[in-house]
């Protein structure tokens, strides 16, 4: 099943239910309002919504056409938005950039961070930039949101408490991240509002590539239309349960939280980076300096992940970069 938020007067916007070929939605809203209210009351609409999306797929229902400008990102607000980094190529690479020693439980306990979740950018807005020595980046994840998970959950009970998938755009300010974790707190400034891709999917929507807790597809990103990279999502040292039953340690997680991956990361340089910070270390462990730029006013970022038959599974994520002022 595939669900998406459909921009209206409310800031939440309104239900839908969308087709597998992304070209076709009906509303619903009789079902639930919108899709936090949704995942609030999971248990008595999942199968109200199933039997819409089968109806849709069917054709016993008349759709109407899917318009990508038409869609807030999938969950426009939420409780909680916290990133993981559990693709330890990247930690090792983005930590030699900061010139910061790894953590020595870098294999054992998964890094993470509270990130904006007050509103997330629309999949096709642009993202704002007020200064360029800010360093913006962006960072290609696959999410999940949560249904209700209980504090102390333990790693595998964690899994089954996933409703729903989503890609992210995780922005981030590179140039303001050294001096907030120099002061022992942080990140904060250096972690703007994020985008979230306009579809979100079901776990049954992956099939075969839903295993061990980790998303076995390649996530695509382009960069200023050219290829950027195209990095394997299963390579996570931590699965979905782990950085979901970390989050939870201390507290309860609501329904619609949402667990991020962190960047994408393969040790395999012709699979391409999923962030800029990336390939600038890259760089400058190769050659000694970094030749790539951060992002700039008219620089555009493109995600999206398709399913082994080439189709899109969540739509795409593309923004530009303008100036915020």
């Amino acid at each position: 099943m595939k669900l998406g938020s459909l921009k209206s007067k409310n800031r939440d916007g309104s239900l839908v239910v969308i087709n597998r070929e992304l070209s076709q939605f009906v509303d619903a809203t009789d079902i639930a309002p919108n899709l936090i209210q949704a995942l609030e009351n999971w248990l008595e609409v999942e199968k109200l919504l199933m039997k819409r999306f089968s109806d849709l797929e069917s054709g016993l229902i008349k759709g109407e056409k899917y318009e990508p400008q038409n869609m807030l990102s999938c969950l426009p607000r939420t409780f909680l938005f916290a990133d993981g980094s559990a693709f330890i190529h990247h930690v090792k690479l983005v930590r030699m950039a900061r010139k910061a020693p790894l953590p020595e439980t870098l294999t054992t306990v998964p890094l993470m961070y509270q990130g904006e979740c007050a509103r997330f950018l629309n999949p096709l807005e642009d993202i704002p930039q007020r200064d360029f020595a800010h360093g913006t980046d962006f960072e290609a994840e696959v999410g999940v949101i949560t249904d209700f998970v209980p504090m102390g959950t333990t790693s595998e009970e964690a899994l089954k408490k996933i409703r729903l998938f989503v890609l992210i755009n995780d922005v981030s300010l590179r140039g303001l991240i050294p001096e907030e974790l120099a002061q022992g707190f942080g990140f904060f400034q250096s972690k703007p509002a994020s985008a979230l891709s306009p579809v979100a999917i079901t776990p049954d929507e992956l099939g075969q590539h839903w295993k061990a807790g980790r998303v076995h597809l390649p996530l695509s990103v382009n960069y200023n239309g050219q290829f950027f990279g195209k990095a394997e999502a299963g390579a996570m040292h931590f699965h979905f349960g782990e950085l979901i039953s970390h989050a939870a340690r201390t507290r309860d997680l609501q329904p619609g939280s949402i667990i991020g991956s962190g960047t994408v990361s393969n040790e395999d340089e012709a699979k391409g980076s999923s962030c800029l910070a990336e390939k600038r270390m890259i760089e400058q462990i190769k050659s000694g300096s970094m030749q790539t730029a951060f992002m700039k006013v008219g620089d555009t970022i493109e995600i999206e992940m398709k399913n082994s038959e080439g189709k899109s599974l969540f739509g795409r994520i593309f923004q530009k970069v303008i100036s915020a002022s």
